[in-house]
């Protein structure tokens, strides 16, 4: 549905509706309050029009007023993240961000080479949406050398606090879940609602090495009562715990070699677990243009249906690249400087990398 502005007289507050629900004949209303960054549940009749919040005085008419323009430029295409965060955005991330956010249906592949700043990109990305209101639970999976650079540089650059849960945490959280309850948990992190019955719920934003929660189909010495066990615990309530955005690095290690590759399964299960997704990877063809596939594919299972579909003019709207011999600084003077190649006299004419490889970028 299609998110609108009002006062709440609870809070005292402009806030902005993003889910209404009616149950037992009772209607509730999810809404952000802009000014405490947090998304609460009210009753709808706690609810009014921003026309009618004042009670006539001159302080309540300009109150409200001033609530209508804020509310009205939080609806424009202004950007907030680069504004609040510590980070000082290069003009590539920039451009990443705003061209992201401009479509309803944020779900991208950030393939900037190396170097030019991705974890940033989607950082920016998801803080642009949790001011907006549009996110609010997130999972970050990464390979195992990755997870703790994440919840630092989110923690550094944007304020945001994630529980990173390695392997021989798991079986920790889901014991002590039954337990755990409203108020309890990291500050700022814990989610007020948590459903106990499902671990990965005790936190509402979470980074997890990538292999530590993929499918198995089998292991040695395991039943299939116990290999089910385990994909229940790791990867299926992982899956169903009510993500609002994912994001993915070094995602090229998702296509797999087939599409029965147990990262290609956990792949597709994430794809389908929030409506916001990103995938990070500076080598996302590698030649490999079924494992490529099969990556965009986790993008938008609609628009590449067959490997036949992958072409450069279909990819293009799903991908956000820099290469480093366009980036520049706030100056407009290029990052890198440009590479010069020059051959000996022993070289050798034969071409470097996989023969007959093609790229859809």
């Amino acid at each position: 549905m299609e998110s609108f502005w009002r006062y709440s007289t609870i809070h005292n507050s402009v806030c902005k509706v993003i889910e209404v629900q009616t149950l037992w004949g009772e209607t509730t209303c999810r809404v952000w309050l802009p000014g405490r960054d947090s998304v609460v549940r009210i009753p709808a009749s706690r609810l009014k029009s921003l026309e009618s919040a004042g009670t006539g005085s001159p302080d309540d008419i300009a109150y409200v007023a001033a609530a209508v323009r804020v509310a009205d430029a939080l609806t424009q295409d202004v950007l907030f993240a680069p504004i609040e965060s510590s980070v000082i955005p290069l003009p590539h991330q920039i451009r990443a961000l705003s061209r992201a956010i401009a479509n309803d249906r944020v779900r991208y592949l950030l393939a900037d080479e190396v170097g030019l700043g991705k974890t940033i990109e989607a950082g920016l990305i998801m803080r642009e949406l949790k001011l907006r209101g549009l996110v609010k639970r997130t999972l970050v999976i990464a390979p195992k050398g990755l997870v703790s650079q994440w919840v630092s540089e989110m923690r550094f650059h944007f304020g945001e606090t994630f529980q990173l849960v390695l392997p021989e945490d798991i079986k920790t959280l889901k014991r002590i879940a039954p337990a755990t309850g409203p108020g309890n948990g990291e500050k700022d992190n814990h989610d007020p609602e948590v459903l106990p019955a499902n671990a990965w719920q005790m936190f509402s934003q979470v980074v997890v090495p990538m292999d530590s929660v993929k499918p198995l189909d089998k292991r040695r010495g395991w039943t299939a009562a116990q290999v089910g066990e385990h994909n229940r615990e790791r990867f299926e309530d992982l899956i169903s715990a009510g993500w609002d955005l994912v994001i993915v690095d070094e995602a090229h290690r998702l296509g797999g070699s087939t599409d029965q590759v147990a990262r290609f399964k956990l792949g597709q299960g994430l794809s389908e677990a929030a409506p916001y997704f990103l995938l990070l990877s500076a080598t996302p063809h590698q030649g490999k243009t079924d494992a490529f596939y099969r990556l965009v594919s986790l993008i938008d299972a609609q628009a590449f249906p067959d490997i036949g579909s992958v072409t450069r003019e279909r990819v293009q709207p799903h991908v956000i690249r820099t290469e480093k011999r366009h980036a520049i600084d706030a100056d407009g003077k290029p990052l890198f400087k440009p590479r010069r190649t020059q051959l000996s006299a022993k070289a050798t004419t034969r071409p470097c990398g996989r023969r007959g490889a093609t790229s859809a970028f």
